[in-house]
């Protein structure tokens, strides 16, 4: 299944079905993309101010998964512009969270990716590559662990743990 043909699905619905079977993350997230609902299989990043493994990770093909990047909750720099955004759409991901900034909310507004953060700054990051890929990533108390399901609404986000 593509992420364009994944089918929306309202979290306050899923979580009342499921209960806690699943995480939900309470940090209140902006949801900036052009795609309101999506989900997918979870691939990590850990890194802080520094976009360059958030960038070559987005240019891979996406199958549909949803990065979830760990920036530390820092709005000192975006980790994600519009240029990066493009390729994670020419590549298939659903979407991109990120504990942190993006920067080019017009742009990414009108894209179909969806997009969580916390919110924005124009500020460049650096580009040498610090952090890591496919680590477990813990966001306001839940662990977000590469492969586990993740589904991203205008009301919140859920993790299956």
């Amino acid at each position: 299944m593509t992420a364009a043909s994944t089918p929306a699905v309202n979290t306050a619905d899923l979580y009342d079905e499921r209960g806690d079977e699943l995480a939900s993350v309470a940090l209140q997230f902006q949801s900036l993309g052009g795609r309101s609902h999506f989900a997918g299989k979870a691939r990590t990043i850990r890194c802080f101010q520094d976009n360059a493994l958030v960038k070559s990770t987005l240019a891979t093909e996406g199958n549909g998964s949803v990065l979830v990047v760990d920036g530390g909750g820092s709005l000192g720099t975006a980790l994600m512009g519009d240029m990066i955004a493009e390729s994670a759409v020419a590549n298939g991901w659903a979407g991109v969270v990120i504990n942190g900034a993006v920067r080019d909310r017009e742009a990414l507004a009108a894209l179909d990716l969806g997009v969580k953060a916390l919110g924005s700054n124009p500020r460049k990051s650096a580009k040498a590559g610090a952090g890591e890929v496919d680590v477990d990533v813990v966001i306001d108390g839940v662990t977000i662990r590469t492969g586990a399901m993740i589904w991203c609404d205008p009301d919140g986000i859920l993790v299956e743990q």
